[in-house]
């Protein structure tokens, strides 16, 4: 073989061997990317829950004394109390910090909403069943419509507590998961890069699932993110429908 023709079977070998590799990696499966929400972000800031939680404790102190817990302030100071100990232990603008105290603090401070607010809606409930002397009919609407409103703020922070680990969590993307599917994760290039969700967004999710009494764009995908909604949603069913009916009731 001469010189020349082994310099050409050298080059032939390369070139079959190249295209191989290329067959090779046309053949293999593509690697599923990351989703923006898995990754890093710096997280939100607690302004708005602040807000949301401030006005649910306003809410619960203009409530009739016979329809809260006995004192009247105690379970609002608690919840004030349980507020500020979460900005002094955690004194950043974002929610960014992970810790088994503040995290325990804050589910309790929606404990503690909850378990006020539902003792309202409870005593409520009761007295427009049993008791036949009633309040006016734009006082008992404005009684069943703080205790509503203040169902919306406890079940929205409920989903903004428990969505993939909580705020921090979700900051940090250690979750592999969702628990609920926002329009912005199913589809790219309709949010920005790296967009996570926020209070607001489910502030919003709550209000849609109080009015429509199911989802709307976000849907539910763990088994306690479908019992929570199921549960605002008869909560705020009972609730709308024996407030106006009796208001109409006592209007005719």
């Amino acid at each position: 073989m001469t010189e020349r023709e082994h310099h050409a079977s050298v080059q032939l070998s390369e070139a079959l061997h190249r295209r191989l590799e290329r067959i090779e990696r046309l053949l293999e499966p593509e690697k599923p990317e990351r989703p923006a929400w898995r990754s890093a972000t710096l997280g939100e800031q607690r302004w708005a829950v602040s807000v949301a939680i401030l006005v649910a404790v306003g809410l619960q102190l203009a409530l009739p004394t016979r329809l809260t817990i006995h004192p009247h302030w105690m379970l609002p100071t608690l919840e004030l109390a349980l507020l500020v100990a979460l900005v002094v232990l955690n004194p950043h603008k974002r929610i960014d910090q992970t810790s088994r105290l503040l995290r325990l603090l804050s589910l309790a401070l929606v404990a503690v909403i909850s378990l006020a607010n539902g003792w309202s809606a409870v005593k409520l409930v009761r007295d427009l069943i049993h008791t036949s002397a009633a309040p006016g009919a734009l006082a008992l609407l404005g009684t069943g419509g703080a205790v509503w409103a203040t169902n919306i703020i406890a079940f929205s922070l409920w989903y903004w507590e428990w969505d993939r680990g909580g705020p921090a969590a979700r900051a940090q993307g250690v979750k592999s998961y969702p628990d609920f599917l926002f329009p912005q994760m199913q589809q790219e290039g309709i949010a920005e890069p790296g967009w996570e969700p926020s209070y607001p967004d489910y502030l919003y999710v709550a209000f849609t699932n109080a009015c429509a009494f199911s989802p709307t764009d976000t849907m539910p995908l763990s088994v306690w993110a479908k019992l929570l909604m199921m549960t605002q949603s008869a909560v705020s069913l009972i609730t709308v429908v024996l407030v106006v009916a009796r208001a109409v009731g006592i209007l005719q």
